[in-house]
């Protein structure tokens, strides 16, 4: 499984907010992409999801597994994102949640798949906690979980760290490494932060030309 931009350049307003962008992302690897502010890095990650519409203009593809996503909705493209913020349903309980994001199934197989992920995590004392409960790292490894419960092929990470006290944001990011090569997706990570870069070789810095 990979993730490849081929030539993808997107516009605002009749400008280019970056140079074409041609790069392919291995299973198991994180990628990063780094730069100053607006100059299109979640943007790029928006067009990658799916999710990125008027008034950007955007030439190029996105392929994953060789295979384009241009064509495809946004639920069909197996394409997770982790934001800067958990985004957890204040009104569901963490399992609940985990559930929710699960792809078809009986409710008892995805409660049992969501008790495993907890467990994987060290959470399942957490199970029945409702999101205003957990702490920030709490959170933001149930935040995880939730979005590789619907098996997604690639991941995209926008900012996941940023909003989490240093010790926590280390550890954090060691188990976002780590599960990614353990489940052997690419993954795309948008950071400000040079200690937040997996692989010093593989990065991709967007020179700023437009705001986003």
């Amino acid at each position: 499984m990979s993730l490849k931009l081929k030539q993808v350049v997107i516009g605002l307003d009749n400008r280019q907010l970056f140079e074409p962008v041609n790069l392919t992302v291995a299973a198991g690897e994180v990628f990063s992409l780094m730069g100053s502010s607006g100059c299109g890095k979640s943007t790029l990650l928006s067009f990658i999801a799916g999710t990125l519409g008027e008034p950007f203009s955007v030439n190029g593809d996105v392929l994953l597994n060789n295979q384009s996503l241009q064509p495809e909705p946004v639920e069909k493209r197996r394409v997770g994102i982790l934001f800067q913020d958990p985004l957890l349903f204040p009104h569901m309980t963490v399992v609940e949640n985990l559930m929710f994001a699960a792809p078809a199934g009986s409710q008892a197989e995805k409660r049992q798949q969501a008790l495993s992920s907890l467990a994987d995590i060290g959470l399942e004392h957490c199970a029945g906690f409702y999101p205003r409960q957990l702490s920030g790292g709490q959170a933001a490894r149930v935040s995880l979980m939730r979005t590789l419960a619907a098996k997604p092929g690639a991941l995209l990470l926008d900012e996941p760290f940023s909003k989490l006290d240093r010790d926590t944001r280390d550890h954090f990011r060691t188990l976002v490494f780590a599960t990614v090569a353990r489940r052997n997706i690419p993954a795309i990570l948008v950071t400000h932060d040079e200690d937040d870069v997996a692989d010093r070789n593989r990065v991709l810095r967007l020179i700023n030309q437009h705001s986003d």
